[in-house]
């Protein structure tokens, strides 16, 4: 991953200058809707033209790993809230509202939680969600509650929690959440559940059995990892509507569209494309409240550390400058 020391005064000017928001606003202007990055507290701290440029066009941010269970709890009974801290206070301090990312994780999960037996894992599941969720409570707009809950076919993800607790797991996750946070909108998250399929389906059908249970949940969160390689999600418009008829808000939590390298004026253009379709298809329905991105330059994108042979998938280049995708969205 690429990285940059922070720059002075005079230097960030300069910087800025040379990457300003569009004539017609910064993002975060041009919508009704919040408008996100995801965030790492790292860069955050020590990349003054990094802040500047994420204070200036988003008003939502989502702490990147800095709230995973992984993180903040490494070691039974032992807490790190450092970076968690560090986003909500930049968050407040300019204005933004933060999207909790995530409580129950089946990844980037400390090891001594997954060789509990099921009557201890219930209360330390409980645990955690209300000490997590409970230290932030009036400090968060959203939650990813329960993330990445179903395999691509439809049926339940064999996670140590879906294994020892069963399917009530997610039900009791969202009570514990909304009982340590009455006020925050709670969502169901996953990725590959952008446009119409079997697990997409899946995620429609346990929202509709928790909203008739009066299960305390508020929102489907679609990931929108994207690639080139695929063509572009089926149906997209038409899943975000169904989801919203349920009685539930949807946001895009975590999007981003890889290029196959070498990067070409015309994959920029195709990723531009690809972007473009997204946040329509949210602009489409009333209750798609949210567009964020997963990190907003190539600078520190996750891409090509996960997905070899892809990169570039963020709004603007690693100089911070916007790409074709940005300017498709804020002409």
């Amino acid at each position: 991953m690429r990285t940059r020391l922070a720059v002075g005064v005079a230097v960030l000017a300069l910087l800025v200058q040379a990457a300003p928001a569009s004539a017609a606003g910064p993002l975060k202007s041009i919508t009704k809707r919040y408008v996100g990055s995801a965030v790492a507290v790292q860069h955050l701290n020590a990349e003054a033209d990094y802040r500047a440029v994420l204070t200036r066009e988003f008003d939502s941010v989502t702490p990147e790993n800095e709230m995973k269970w992984g993180t903040v709890e490494a070691v039974r009974g032992q807490y790190d809230w450092s970076g968690a801290d560090a986003i909500v206070d930049y968050a407040r301090r300019t204005g933004k509202s933060v999207r909790g990312h995530t409580l129950v994780w089946h990844s980037q999960l400390p090891d001594w939680v997954g060789g509990l037996e099921a009557r201890e894992l219930r209360k330390v599941v409980k645990n955690h969600v209300f000490t997590e969720a409970g230290r932030y409570r009036g400090k968060i707009r959203a939650w990813d509650v329960v993330n990445e809950a179903f395999n691509e076919d439809g049926t339940r993800r064999p996670t140590v929690f879906q294994e020892k607790l069963g399917d009530d797991y997610i039900a009791d996750a969202f009570r514990w959440a909304h009982q340590a946070d009455p006020k925050a909108k709670l969502y169901i998250n996953d990725y590959n559940i952008e446009g119409l399929n079997a697990k997409s389906d899946a995620t429609y059908e346990l929202v509709r059995s928790l909203k008739r249970k009066g299960v305390p949940i508020h929102g489907v969160g679609i990931q929108a990892h994207l690639s080139l390689l695929y063509g572009f999600p089926s149906g997209m418009k038409e899943n975000i509507a169904r989801f919203a008829a349920l009685g539930v808000d949807v946001a895009i939590t975590e999007a981003d569209v890889r290029i196959p390298v070498p990067v070409t004026p015309e994959k920029l253009d195709a990723q531009a494309g690809y972007f473009e379709q997204v946040w329509d298809a949210c602009h489409a329905v009333k209750r798609c409240v949210e567009f964020t991105t997963w990190g907003f330059t190539d600078r520190h994108s996750w891409v090509p550390g996960v997905f070899p042979g892809e990169d570039a998938a963020c709004l603007f280049d690693a100089e911070l400058r916007p790409k074709p995708a940005y300017t498709r969205l804020n002409p």
